[in-house]
């Protein structure tokens, strides 16, 4: 099959959970001897140069990328008010990304279109105009529920008014396309499920983000000699800003007077100033890593304290194949098949979280529970079986 990928980031660089998710599926589909074209949008906050696409990357996806400025545009967001479109999606639509994706179209026959997000859904109807091929979303998250908790949590009335109108546009649009497309990839059971309830009538299949076993180390032990805390994320997602400054307000005290030798390391690109300039006891902010895989192996226990967002938490996945023990809030955890107390904690408040910790310093369990997080991630999350899952998938929607 020959299959046209666009992408609302670029894939390469994979260095977090969007990308990496998109990776997996170019690469999947390649290794099963299929021809695919990338088509992605190059965003100021992940931005690639041309000439930092490997040789050997170009030449199996012909990559190109069209730059849209879709900061946030106080003007642009102010005058939006007066219609009635979403915001969050109107800052994808491109002429420029409009007029390359014709031209991708008009050169090659493509027998599917896979959208990575629901914030390529604009150029829907480019794609029915100059294409017969068959559209399948690839939903990340459901949008408009991240926006809907972000909404519940925010404590500022006038921020929550304007975060109630973008939510309800968002959610507008985003249930009024989803039977504009040919089939749909949800990364959960519990987002198609959703989906359906809303009224979808397309064929949904449930996919998750998975792992290529061979790429995870060989020695995936722990080599810190300390027990201690850790967290990974891109740090300009607003699920991840909200989850820890949550989590440092409202539980870290607690945990640090319960446990007053633990350290917490937080790191991922983009930290806000506000977080590197912050002093509380035995938080140490790193930033931007070099290897997710060596600082998560350098840890103990990794934590994931969202209290919005929707779809499947990559570094999750990553961080159980590796063998890390993980505790997570309720949301954090969703869309991942687990055991609670068997291969993952579930914390949601100070309390619940101390009452893990407590539970993982016994060295007997913590060692149970990584073991039974990376057999987790082998068996129900390997990308080789989940790609010819998604293949199988493009095959039935002739």
């Amino acid at each position: 099959m020959k299959i046209l990928q666009l992408c609302n980031k670029s894939p390469y660089p994979a260095k977090e959970g969007g990308p990496i998710a998109m990776n997996n599926i170019t690469r999947g589909l390649l290794e099963n001897n299929h021809e695919v074209k990338i088509l992605a949008v190059n965003t100021p906050k992940y931005f690639v140069k041309k000439e930092d696409f490997p040789l050997e990357y170009k030449n199996n996806t012909q990559i190109e990328t069209v730059f849209i400025n879709n900061s946030i545009n106080v003007f642009c967001a102010f005058f939006n008010l007066f219609s009635s479109k979403s915001y969050n999606i109107q800052r994808f639509i491109s002429k420029d990304f409009d007029e390359k994706l014709i031209e991708v179209l008009q050169k090659t026959e493509f027998d599917i279109v896979h959208l990575e997000s629901l914030f390529m859904a604009p150029y829907l109807e480019t794609i029915r105009k100059y294409s017969k091929a068959k559209i399948v979303l690839r939903s990340h998250n459901i949008e408009h529920l991240i926006w809907e908790r972000m909404t519940l949590a925010c404590k500022n009335p006038l921020k929550k008014a304007y975060l109630n109108l973008l939510t309800k546009r968002l959610k507008k649009y985003e249930i009024g396309i989803i039977n504009s497309f040919d089939g749909i990839a949800a990364i959960t059971n519990t987002d198609a499920d959703y989906l359906r309830e809303c009224g979808c009538k397309i064929p949904i299949l449930d996919l998750p983000v998975g792992i290529y076993l061979n790429d995870i180390p060989i020695k995936t032990e722990s080599i810190s000699n300390e027990f201690n805390l850790f967290h990974l994320g891109t740090m300009n997602w607003m699920p991840n800003i909200e989850g820890i400054e949550w989590f440092l307000e409202e539980c870290w005290m607690e945990i640090h007077e319960k446990f007053p030798e633990i350290k917490l390391y937080l790191a991922g690109r983009h930290m806000p100033g506000w977080l590197l300039k912050s002093s509380y006891p035995n938080v140490i902010v790193i930033g931007e890593v070099s290897s997710s895989n060596e600082f998560m192996l350098s840890k103990s226990v990794m934590i994931v304290p969202l209290k919005s967002g929707s779809g499947i938490r990559v570094k999750i996945i990553e961080g159980m194949s590796l063998g890390k023990a993980v505790i997570s809030t309720t949301v954090g955890a969703e869309g991942i098949d687990y055991t609670e107390k068997e291969d993952i904690l579930i914390a949601n408040n100070s309390g619940d979280f101390i009452e893990a910790i407590q539970f993982l310093k016994e060295k007997e369990v913590l060692t149970k529970i990584e073991n039974n997080a990376k057999i987790l991630i082998e068996t129900k999350y390997n990308n080789v079986f989940l790609a010819k899952k998604l293949i199988n998938f493009y095959n039935s929607l002739d």
